[in-house]
Order: C-alpha cells, then structure tokens, then sequence
C-alpha cells in the first residue's frame, strides 16, 4: 500500500514536471514572437503611415511608401496560389481516396513530394528563370515568379492536405455510402469541409513561405519597384525589398523595419481570415 502511494506520487511528480516543460515551451515560443513583433513595432511604427502604405519608393526606398511593393506581393502570392491550390489539391484527394496507401504509384508520388519539399528555394529560382524566364519567354515578370512559387508550394499543400483528408474518419466515408451518396457528393459535402482545418493550415504554411521568399523571386519576378501594369510587367516581392532595403541601402533601416512589420501585419491578417473562413465552412456543413 505504501508503495502504491510512493508510485503514484512519483508519477504525479513526472507529469507535473512534463506539464510544466510544456507550458515553458509555449512561453519561450509566444516570447519569441513577441520580442519579434515589440522589435519591428519600435523600429518601424514611426515610419509606418498611410502615406506609407499608398505611394512608391523614392530614393532606393528610403523616401515613399511601398504602394508597388504591396502590389507586386500580392499579385506574385495570387498567381502562385491559383496556380498550385488545383494541382495540389487534386493530387491530395488522388492520394487520399483513390490510390491505395501502398501502392508503388502512391509511394513514388509521396517520395517525389518529399524531394521537392527538401530542394532550396535558389534551385526554384534558376529552375524558374531557365524555364519560365528564358525557355517561355515570361521574362522577369510577376506570372514568371508566381509560377515558381507555385513550384516550391506543390509539395507542403500536397503534403498537408493528404494528411488531412486520411485524419477524416472512415465512419464518414461509409455514412455517405449507406445512405447512396456518390464519392464526388461524399467528398464534396463531407470529407473537404471535415479536413478544411488541416487545408488552412497547410495553405497558411504555403502563403508564409511564398510571401518570405527572396531567393527563387530574383531570378524570375525581377527587381523592379515601379508599379506593375499587368503579370507581364516585373514587380519587386516585399521580402526582397526588406532584403535590399537592408543590405544595399545606406539609410534604409526605418523603411526596412516599417516594411517588415506591414509584412507581418500582413501575415496576421490572413492567417486570422483563413481559420475563420476554414472553422466558419466547418461548422456550417456540421450544422447542415
């Protein structure tokens, strides 16, 4: 009896100390951002204006605003997405509900993906600047650096949106066909807005990455920061313009902290939308 006790104080101890490790994980993560987010705010809230937000860079970026920057970004993060979600998305579901899980047509797509995921974003870049740029004739434009970015996010929608659609339990999958639900009905109406959480989720990943990219978007979307008349014209990203505005500016650091927190800012507020737009369709189709 005296032992019983003795374990089960020391089993209440270890999941004590576990807990508490945890909690200190997620503190020192959410201090991280923070002290990210307090940095950024004070180097570059007095700078950040709606004068900012609404005209283009002068003087290397170091008078103006990022009007053209904002511009270039999202219509680079735009192509990207229409571009990839299809294909990406498409292949999930072929993956996930089609093609057996151990199927050597399965295993070779997975194995594919996981290159893809682990190649660096320079190799994206020259891909897409000998493809894209050179062999179609896009040039440095926005649709050139779009379509690599659409490159470099096949793999984490792919990816995500698979383990997503598998975390949906079977029970879903044979509700539909007891009541004779087509597979198209069932995946329409009940396994996609099931798995919507882990779409967003792998979606949010994707738009952080596509919108932190420097590398692969030099070599394809250009470095122009004038304001883009079509996808054929070449835009600056916003992360290549922190990156210049840091590195080969003298006098740029203001602008450099002021366009990094608008990123993000920028970040946050589709991140919130998304998870709404994700939860909002989840618990309408459960309601329905």
């Amino acid at each position: 009896m005296f032992e019983s006790a003795a374990l089960r104080t020391r089993r209440k101890i270890r999941d004590c100390v576990a807990q508490g490790l945890i909690y200190l994980a997620v503190m020192l993560v959410s201090l991280v951002f923070f002290w990210l987010l307090v940095d950024l705010a004070r180097g570059g809230m007095t700078h950040l204006s709606w004068a900012f937000l609404t005209e283009s860079p002068r003087d290397a970026g170091r008078a103006g605003g990022i009007a053209s920057i904002l511009v270039s970004t999202l219509l680079i993060l735009l192509v990207a997405l229409v571009a990839a979600i299809p294909l990406a998305w498409s292949t999930a579901i072929l993956l996930a509900e089609l093609v057996p899980a151990e199927s050597s047509f399965g295993r070779s797509v997975r194995f594919s993906l996981h290159v893809l995921a682990g190649v660096p974003s320079i190799v994206f870049g020259l891909f897409g600047n000998a493809f894209f740029s050179i062999y179609l004739g896009l040039g440095f434009s926005i649709l050139s650096g779009g379509l690599t970015l659409a490159c470099m996010l096949l793999p984490i929608l792919t990816s995500t949106a698979e383990a997503g659609l598998r975390a949906v339990p079977d029970s879903y999958r044979l509700s539909a066909a007891a009541l004779g639900l087509s597979r198209t009905a069932a995946l329409t109406h009940l396994i996609l807005p099931a798995a919507a959480p882990a779409l967003a989720a792998g979606l949010l990943i994707g738009i952080g990455r596509a919108l932190a990219e420097t590398a692969a978007l030099l070599f394809t979307s250009g470095y122009v920061d004038r304001m883009p008349g079509s996808l054929l014209d070449s835009g600056r990203a916003l992360a290549l313009h922190i990156f210049d505005l840091s590195m080969n500016v003298p006098g740029g650091d203001e602008s450099a902290y002021a366009s990094a927190l608008m990123l993000v800012i920028l970040l946050l507020c589709i991140n919130i939308l998304a998870m709404k737009l994700a939860y909002g369709l989840q618990r309408k189709k459960i309601m329905t």
